[in-house]
């Protein structure tokens, strides 16, 4: 989707200044939006374009990185949209209608966060079946 940090960043800033301006939006960009949108808590960050390229977030310093926020809101949806891996759709869904969307998908955001960790710390790839069912256990069955 995306190539480095700031490359990543770059294209959330320009799907949120050309809606914010009214301008036609690709596909990507109005889903990009839309989830800036629903998030008023990083307008301002996103407002101040050098602010928001060089802006550094440590988990040490206890701040979430909106661009990582964002773009596993986008992964959810993809993943939802797409039924992939198999399953979560119907889970999305669930939780979705239990909790909203927005409640969903933070939920859901926590179990992929964990997979990519796990992946990551061990070399490999995610694995789709932990990932379902930490999923699960939300009560997205």
């Amino acid at each position: 989707m995306f190539g480095n940090r700031d490359e990543l960043r770059e294209q959330f800033l320009k799907a949120w200044h050309k809606a914010r301006s009214g301008q036609p939006l690709e596909p990507l960009e109005a889903a990009l939006a839309e989830l800036i949108r629903e998030h008023p808590e990083y307008h301002d960050l996103l407002a101040n374009r050098e602010q928001a390229l060089s802006a550094e977030f440590s988990p040490e310093g206890g701040q979430g990185n909106p661009f990582l926020h964002l773009a596993m809101h986008l992964s959810i949806r993809e993943q939802a949209g797409t039924d992939r891996p198999p399953g979560i759709r119907d889970i999305h869904r669930n939780l979705s209608a239990r909790h909203g969307a927005m409640e969903a998908e933070h939920r859901m955001i926590e179990c992929l966060g964990r997979a990519l960790w796990e992946a990551q710390r061990a070399g490999r790839q995610p694995d789709e079946a932990a990932y379902l069912d930490c999923l699960r256990r939300l009560g997205g069955r």
